[in-house]
């Protein structure tokens, strides 16, 4: 069977990255989709690890080319996924992991969708989320206050997903995503199906 995609989204603090980075130490038949940005790179982040940094330019140039799944304006930065890895890591039967925004969730699912499983993570509300922001210290007082507001209007779309974790506990809230990981994988393309159902 070939590969199947996993669509994270949720605001920006709820632990989404942490997550991630715990499901891939345990799995090397994974590719975590890597996002390219116009924002300026932060401190104690990589070139190609976390992001791929280039202009707005650059960016604008390569969405008339055609080479994003998909791309979105997020607090006056871009941000957008490139076609062709995400297409070569689905032919080798990875499970493709995304971490991006409701738009992206929508374009992708509209392309993907039967071999897509989504999940929204969250924290328990709004109080513990600025909490969050405010400890991580890497953004002003205003930049936290836009990420609060934009939280408010991805939560209004929560019912678009598969799955909600509310992430309280951190161990619970992993064990609970490695389930869903599990059961992403369970996700089969129809011709497939058709093509399986053939050969028995």
């Amino acid at each position: 069977m070939g590969g199947v995609i996993l669509v994270l989204s949720g605001p920006s603090g709820c632990g989404k990255s942490s997550l991630i980075n715990e499901v891939l130490q345990k799995n090397d038949d994974i590719y975590f989709s890597i996002s390219t940005t116009t924002r300026e790179i932060r401190d104690g982040e990589k070139e190609g690890v976390d992001y791929y940094y280039i202009s707005k330019e650059q960016f604008q140039k390569e969405i008339e080319e055609g080479l994003f799944l998909e791309w979105a304006e997020v607090h006056g930065n871009f941000y957008g996924t490139s076609v062709k890895p995400i297409e070569n890591a689905l032919k080798n039967g990875k499970l493709v992991i995304f971490d991006i925004d409701v738009q992206g969730h929508e374009i992708v699912k509209k392309r993907y969708s039967c071999i897509l499983t989504s999940l929204f993570i969250t924290t328990p509300n709004k109080d513990i989320l600025k909490q969050r922001l405010i400890k991580r210290e890497t953004d002003s007082t205003s930049a936290i206050d836009k990420r609060i507001e934009n939280a408010k209007i991805e939560m209004q779309r929560i019912e678009e997903y598969d799955y909600l974790l509310v992430n309280d506990d951190f161990k619970v809230t992993l064990d609970n995503f490695e389930a869903v990981v599990k059961v992403a994988r369970l996700k089969q393309d129809l011709s497939e199906v058709k093509e399986f159902r053939r050969h028995w």
